[in-house]
């Protein structure tokens, strides 16, 4: 059970975030980060709830739209803006980009640009854990389009055959990018509804409570570490902005966009505190507090040096070279 202390400092983690990526938009749209970026103001409860109910060894292995899973898993968003921006301080050194954000020092193993094609990969670390009798667990997070690719069966299957210690999250915002999830996609639930097909677990979760959240992934966690096999949890969110910095998202209801905004995880999170007692001062305090680090990361970003062009083709092999190949 969440206390208020823990829910407070849950509410802040979240905070950081939501202040984090909307520095990150208003950056790209001064001209400060180059290529896309794909936020996920929304999700915030998602990733920190899940990080709170996971052990600091767990894996984590996220999207493209993968920003408040290296900060849940502990980057600063100081490195995390200055690798949107190219610096060299960033969080990949500049060479990862919003798409790639990595920290592996707490076992966040990359955001991947290619639909679905880290889920297989979560496997191959869970089974590496049960290999080495660690007691560790993979998580896989992914969009709701990526039900619809193979590599999403393909997963689910194997892990399933070997009772893998996998957990595979779904943060359904109900979108594939433009396309409603719905519309091409034959059971309501994209990834809840086909669990059963592959003898696991699957479980539908309000993705903008974080306590919810982490209650239902420290369960499916804990089952995981008990030998019992992969679960399967379907997160129920929506993101506030378009699909990456380009997408306006007028496609969507205005009257969708208005109900969701007002079960935002943050006024969620704000409205559990307050049952429990918590003065509404403390969330604000929580809130200046998360302003006043980002305001001091962007400067830092900005302040950054560039990365050196010759450590262009360092960090590409585990001895920094590729003398081994030849």
């Amino acid at each position: 059970m969440t206390n208020a202390a823990q829910l407070l400092a849950l509410y802040e983690q979240m905070a950081v975030i939501r202040r984090t990526e909307k520095a990150a938009h208003d950056l790209f749209m001064s001209g400060l980060v180059k290529g896309t970026t794909h936020l996920a103001s929304g999700h915030e409860a998602i990733a920190v709830g899940a990080s709170a109910a996971l052990r600091d060894d767990d894996y984590v292995f996220a999207t493209y739209r993968g920003h408040h899973h290296a900060l849940a898993r502990g980057a600063t968003p100081e490195e995390c803006l200055a690798e949107l921006m190219s610096r060299a301080t960033g969080l990949c050194k500049a060479k990862g980009g919003s798409m790639h954000l990595t920290k592996a020092s707490g076992n966040m193993l990359g955001s991947y640009a290619i639909v679905g094609a880290h889920l297989p990969m979560a496997v191959g670390a869970a089974w590496s854990a049960r290999l080495r009798g660690s007691g560790q667990i993979a998580v896989a997070f992914f969009g709701d389009g990526a039900t619809n690719i193979g590599a999403f069966h393909e997963a689910l299957n194997l892990a399933a055959v070997w009772k893998l210690p996998v957990l595979f999250v779904c943060e359904n915002n109900l979108y594939m990018e433009y396309t409603p999830i719905a519309d091409v996609t034959a059971v309501a639930n994209p990834a809840a509804d086909r669990a059963s097909a592959y003898g696991m677990p699957g479980e539908i979760v309000d993705g903008n409570d974080v306590v919810l959240v982490q209650e239902a992934v420290g369960r499916l966690a804990d089952r995981a570490r008990a030998g019992d096999g992969p679960s399967l949890l379907e997160a129920q969110t929506y993101r506030h902005f378009g699909h990456s910095r380009a997408d306006p998202a007028s496609y969507r209801p205005a009257e969708e966009v208005e109900r969701w905004l007002k079960h935002d995880p943050l006024d969620v999170a704000r409205g559990r505190l307050a049952e429990l007692g918590v003065p509404a001062d403390a969330a604000t305090e929580a809130d200046e507090r998360a302003n006043s680090l980002v305001q001091q990361a962007v400067e830092a970003a900005k302040n950054a040096p560039a990365p050196d062009p010759r450590e262009a083709l360092t960090d590409v092999w585990a001895d920094g070279g590729a003398a081994w190949r030849t």
